[in-house]
């Protein structure tokens, strides 16, 4: 049974007569009319009367339309899934992060994709950055934020957006009595570090800004966790700006007066990936970057 029969049926019956149907589709009037002829052979039934009236369903023709209808509904939900997924409008976005989606610019940017694909589900995974490479390699993540200075080789990327650091100190800590900070200042003091075996890069950033002779802590556990430490007396440490909109009992922030003081973060993705969905988001992260002027 050849579907576009059944096409040539429906709009036959819609527009009461061949001609008019014929008409609609862009094709001959006898062309319509042999292939319902052909449909009716096939299924043993008289579908349509046919008169100086023009055409109507036969008490069969009545029921066999409903399946018809049905079928034809059926396959115009599937041409309208594949053209949304197709599009990237919906499916499944993979995302992987070093630092929490915490305040600008990435929390907007984060709002403004989710209002515009809102049938597009994103799942955040916060990895640190050896897990993130890996996660890519393997394809258990489609794509990662990550900072510039932790960018593996055999992805592509593009910057999003740039940030300021800080310096996070214990309240009452001699730096918190200045308005600002140098890494001059910084670098006679603890800097507490997130960093596990296999990943090391954030106090291998943080030591390329501040200079030989830091004496580094490192500790594998959350930014979040680090904070705490750095309210409980252990050291100092940077955080994005953004980092410093979250209040950790203990904790103060300074600014820091270098032209250095800041981190870039990129968006990172396999070069093998097709996922349509994937390709919107990059292309979206790319352009509301642009227009936002993040970088």
């Amino acid at each position: 049974m050849d579907l576009m029969d059944l096409r040539y049926l429906s709009v036959a019956v819609e527009t009461g007569s061949f001609s008019n149907a014929a008409q609609s589709l862009g094709v001959k009037p006898s062309t319509i009319s042999r292939r319902i002829v052909r449909l009716e052979d096939e299924l043993g039934v008289t579908i349509l009367e046919r008169g100086s009236f023009g055409i109507r369903l036969t008490a069969a023709g009545r029921q066999v339309m409903v399946r018809v209808r049905q079928a034809l509904d059926s396959l115009d939900s599937v041409r309208e899934v594949g053209k949304s997924s197709g599009a990237g409008m919906t499916g499944h976005v993979r995302l992987g992060v070093r630092m929490p989606p915490i305040g600008g610019p990435l929390q907007s940017l984060l709002s403004a994709w989710r209002n515009q694909h809102p049938d597009v589900v994103l799942t955040l995974h916060e990895l640190n950055d050896h897990q993130l490479s890996v996660a890519l390699t393997e394809r258990s993540l489609d794509i990662a934020l990550v900072t510039t200075h932790a960018l593996r080789r055999g992805a592509n990327s593009i910057a999003v957006y740039r940030e300021p650091l800080v310096a996070a100190l214990p309240l009452g800590h001699i730096l918190a009595a200045y308005e600002s900070l140098t890494w001059a200042l910084l670098r006679d003091h603890t800097v507490l570090a997130q960093g596990w075996d296999d990943s090391h890069s954030a106090r291998e950033f943080y030591a390329s800004l501040l200079g030989e002779g830091v004496k580094f802590s490192s500790h594998p556990a959350s930014k979040q966790s680090v904070m705490a430490l750095v309210g409980a007396g252990f050291g100092i440490t940077l955080a994005a700006q953004s980092e410093a909109e979250v209040v950790f009992p203990g904790v103060v922030y300074r600014p820091i007066l270098e032209e250095d003081a800041w981190v870039q973060i990129e968006l990172a993705w396999r070069p093998t990936t097709e996922d349509a969905a994937v390709g919107r988001f990059v292309a979206f992260m790319r352009d509301e970057a642009r227009s936002r002027n993040l970088l």
